[in-house]
């Protein structure tokens, strides 16, 4: 079963995920409240994408700057600390992106690396 969401197709049955666009980067959104604290663990992701030869775009802004990013992005990373939004957050925009929770183990530590597995996780990409 095929579904489109945004700019990308994804076929359930098989977990397979990819970007519409050929050799297209992944655009990821990292918000926090403030966009501070998502700003240093997008630095870490980047610092271990490129580690690890991925090709990833990483922006991280405040949630209140979604709207404005929501037609550009393949996923969504909201911060541990705003899991009561959550939800919300998952409901208004689960048609266009992916909306991942992200783990306090990795972020309170700004470990890119385990936040980098848990993306491609989470987008099937592992």
């Amino acid at each position: 079963m095929h579904r489109q969401r945004g700019k990308r197709l994804v076929e359930e049955e098989k977990g397979f995920f990819y970007n519409d666009s050929v050799n297209k980067k992944l655009n990821i959104l990292l918000v926090c409240g403030s966009g501070a604290s998502s700003s240093f663990m997008a630095a870490k992701m980047r610092y271990a994408a490129k580690a690890k030869g991925l090709d990833l775009n990483l922006t991280a802004r405040s949630e209140g700057e979604i709207s404005n990013f929501i037609g550009d992005v393949d996923a969504i990373m909201v911060g541990p600390h705003l899991s009561g939004d959550y939800e919300k957050l998952k409901k208004t925009y689960e048609d266009v992106c992916k909306i991942i929770l992200m783990k306090k183990e990795y972020y309170g530590n700004l470990d890119g690396e385990k936040a980098i597995e848990h993306l491609l996780e989470e987008l099937k990409l592992k």
